[in-house]
């Protein structure tokens, strides 16, 4: 069998397993669905996603938030760095572990539940970065899992391309880069 065909193999069965694996029965809701709306100020709104991502969340909190800046869509584009091959669609914002800061790109809302789930999204990513990831595009799928259950919390859905992600975890050789 060709290299190829392994990989596409691999690739359906290991969807069908993420995109089948039981969601959980019991939903604890730290903050409520709509209060990050009321939220005007950053920390507080980082507090309480950081709330819900203690329990939802492998990671533990980390002993200190990240810093959050607003930056435009070329600001971000330059400081992409090592997962830029692993992300589809316009960049809306990341996660830098070594400056542990969080770029959201403008225009960004607090009063918008997807924009919002970017911000989850990057503080998943703060928390995952002390740990060892085989290369950075493996740190995506469980980021995007806790996006998509934020948001359902919100009862909306999240739109993410599940095969790419897959495939990206899986960091084949050519994404390994020795640390």
């Amino acid at each position: 069998m060709s290299c190829s065909r392994i990989a596409v193999v691999l690739a359906t069965a290991l969807t069908t397993l993420f995109t089948a694996l039981p969601q959980a029965e019991t939903v604890v809701h730290l903050i409520a669905p709509s209060e990050w709306r009321q939220k005007d100020d950053m920390n507080a709104l980082v507090s309480g996603l950081e709330d819900w991502l203690d329990a939802e969340a492998d990671w533990p909190r980390r002993d200190a938030l990240p810093r959050v800046r607003f930056v435009s869509r070329w600001q971000a584009e330059a400081r992409r760095g090592a997962t830029a091959g692993s992300q589809r669609g316009p960049l809306r914002g990341l996660y830098d572990p070594d400056r542990s800061e969080i770029l959201l790109v403008q225009p960004w809302d607090h009063r918008d539940a997807d924009d919002i789930s970017v911000l989850l999204h990057e503080l998943v990513h703060h928390r995952q970065a002390p740990h060892h990831w085989y290369c950075p595009a493996a740190q995506e799928l469980p980021a995007y899992r806790l996006q998509e259950a934020w948001l359902a919390d919100q009862g909306r859905a999240i739109e993410v391309n599940w095969m790419a992600a897959v495939l990206d975890a899986g960091c084949t050789p050519r994404d390994i880069h020795p640390d």
